[in-house]
């Protein structure tokens, strides 16, 4: 290898080092937002969601495989916000839904009734472990995974806010 290649590639290898530094202090600086209609608007880190009331479910990748993910239920997410839940989910209340937004923009809704477990028996997990490790690159640090729907597509990666609107017509 010759004196320039050697450079190069010293210099690559730390861009990669102060890339990866640069990930893990993301992962402990992430947030996960509760906004939009609820009385008290949170913004949770990791370390909150960790202590809350816990979940594991397992979901089918497309090989064939199962995945292990562990997480809150969305449910507690959203009470934690004062979101209309139980009792308060009546009338016009049901016309509320969830907006689920992720950091590449990807976005998808859930009526609130369907994470409500007097309505219905779903478990929706905002995950924040795989298979017993965190969350990487790409997937996390925080994904929303609904391990009953027949296709992936609403279990956002890079779980950022969630927005609850009352429509109100």
């Amino acid at each position: 290898m010759n004196g320039r290649a050697a450079i190069f590639f010293a210099v690559a290898g730390l861009g990669l080092f102060a890339g990866w530094g640069r990930a893990q202090s993301e992962s402990a600086a992430a947030v996960l937002s509760v906004t939009g209609d609820v009385r008290s608007p949170v913004q949770l880190r990791a370390e909150e969601l960790a202590k809350m009331p816990r979940e594991t479910v397992w979901v089918q990748e497309e090989d064939g495989t199962k995945v292990q993910y562990e997480g809150v239920p969305l449910r507690e997410v959203l009470a934690r916000a004062g979101a209309p839940l139980g009792k308060e989910l009546r009338g016009k209340a049901l016309a509320t839904y969830v907006l689920a937004k992720a950091r590449d923009g990807y976005q998808v809704v859930f009526g609130l009734a369907e994470v409500d477990a007097s309505f219905a028996n779903e478990t929706i997990l905002v995950a924040d472990k795989r298979d017993g490790k965190a969350l990487f690159g790409y997937q996390g640090p925080f994904r929303l995974v609904c391990p009953n729907d027949k296709a992936g597509a609403r279990s956002v990666r890079m779980l950022e806010t969630l927005e609850i609107v009352r429509l109100s017509k």
